[in-house]
């Protein structure tokens, strides 16, 4: 179950990331080259770096961080090293789409 945890967080994680760069990339399509004359927009990308930093940070932390203080140390341990595993293996074949899409 730790490793299907894991697993699940950070695919979790990655497809969060892969939904937010998505609209980034698309939000000047829908709204348009006026939206950013607006002081709406740093407030609207600081409330959106709060909220990704909270959310991934219980999506890996947040399981490990449970375990951990009941007592189940190496568990919370074991579910931590894998999530970041899984997610170290996610972010280099994203690298690796990169570098043969240039």
């Amino acid at each position: 179950p730790v490793l299907k945890r894991a697993f699940i967080n950070a695919l979790a994680t990655a497809l969060y990331i892969v939904v937010i760069a998505s609209f980034l990339f698309y939000a000047p399509k829908f709204f348009g080259p006026s939206g950013s004359n607006t002081v709406l927009v740093p407030i609207v990308m600081l409330l959106l770096l709060v909220f990704s930093a909270s959310l991934t940070g219980a999506l890996i932390f947040g399981q490990p961080v449970l375990l951990y203080l009941d007592g189940k140390k190496k568990e919370a341990l074991s579910l931590l090293v894998y999530t970041l595993g899984i997610f170290l293996v996610i972010t280099l074949a994203a690298l690796l789409a990169l570098s043969l899409a240039v």
